[in-house]
């Protein structure tokens, strides 16, 4: 672990003195990144192509970073607790067009219990999430697409798997990444956060879910928040442009927006995009120092 020294170089009677301001040891967040998981990512149409290649970017980033921790939307889904993945694998396929997503990854068990054992202890809602079995080879959670389509870009590493709850309050999700963030800065290994998250889902009256104004509403809102590293502006969307616009991205934004109280999060990229019906968005940040 790097050690960092603040110091001031002056001269006092003629004589130069160096005076220490700080010493302190930096968080060890490599990044953080809001990333889609849409199929349209992987061959994508010309008007995508700068969500494709910002993914290909956040990838090279990524090349020197000792572990992951992904959270998506769509693997478990518990109501009332936010989830801890626990097992030794994490594994899955995906079929996006002729492509074909496979991944086995290591999970760190020891960082994942960390996060819920220190969940539980300040009381919020959390749950510890086994498969299969126990431990071994046959201790493994299915990976879903909103795991497997990131990961795609990404380069092999062991990953913690989290996954939000709608039904909590919305403090309870900020909380959890305060306690996320503060865990991420005691630890000595680089680690990259992914939150996996779409947009707004009704941008398109021949859309699955309708159209609503609230869409490029709820997006514009997103795109603003990320783009200055504001997070807690999040916490003014209302409930009826949520309900309206239908995205699957605010409660995973406010586990980062958790973080973003403890570890100071700076904007670097910003793209964004529609495939179709709904809206996709790329963002990393790198920890301010």
């Amino acid at each position: 672990m790097y050690l960092y020294i603040v110091y001031l170089v002056g001269k006092i009677a003629g004589e130069q003195r160096i005076y220490i301001l700080d010493i302190y040891f930096p968080h060890m967040l490599d990044f953080a990144a809001v990333v889609p998981h849409g199929d349209e990512l992987i061959a994508p149409e010309p008007g995508l192509l700068e969500l494709h290649n910002a993914m290909l970017e956040l990838g090279r980033m990524a090349d020197s970073t000792e572990l992951y921790v992904l959270i998506t939307p769509h693997n478990i889904r518990i109501d009332t607790h936010i989830g801890v993945i626990l097992t030794e694998y994490l594994a899955g396929s995906w079929r996006s067009g002729a492509k074909n997503i496979r991944r086995t990854l290591r999970s760190d068990r020891a960082l994942a219990k960390r996060i819920y054992e220190r969940a539980r202890a300040e009381d919020i809602p959390v749950v510890g999430i086994n498969f299969g079995a126990l431990e071994g080879k046959y201790s493994r959670m299915p990976l879903d697409w909103g795991s497997l389509i990131p990961l795609y870009f990404m380069p092999r590493k062991k990953t913690v798997l989290l996954t939000p709850a709608r039904n909590i309050p919305r403090n309870a999700l900020v909380r959890f990444g305060e306690l996320l963030g503060a865990i991420i800065k005691e630890d000595s290994r680089k680690i990259g956060v992914i939150v996996s998250a779409d947009q707004a889902h009704t941008h398109s009256a021949t859309g699955p879910y309708g159209y609503s104004e609230y869409a490029e509403k709820y997006d514009k809102q997103i795109l603003d928040i990320l783009s200055k590293g504001h997070f807690d502006e999040l916490l003014e969307i209302s409930e009826d442009t949520i309900e309206r616009a239908m995205p699957d991205s605010y409660w995973q934004l406010l586990i980062l927006a958790g973080i973003g109280r403890i570890i100071k999060l700076d904007p670097v990229n910003v793209a964004y995009g529609i495939a179709d019906y709904f809206g996709m968005a790329v963002a990393h940040f790198t920890p301010y120092l």
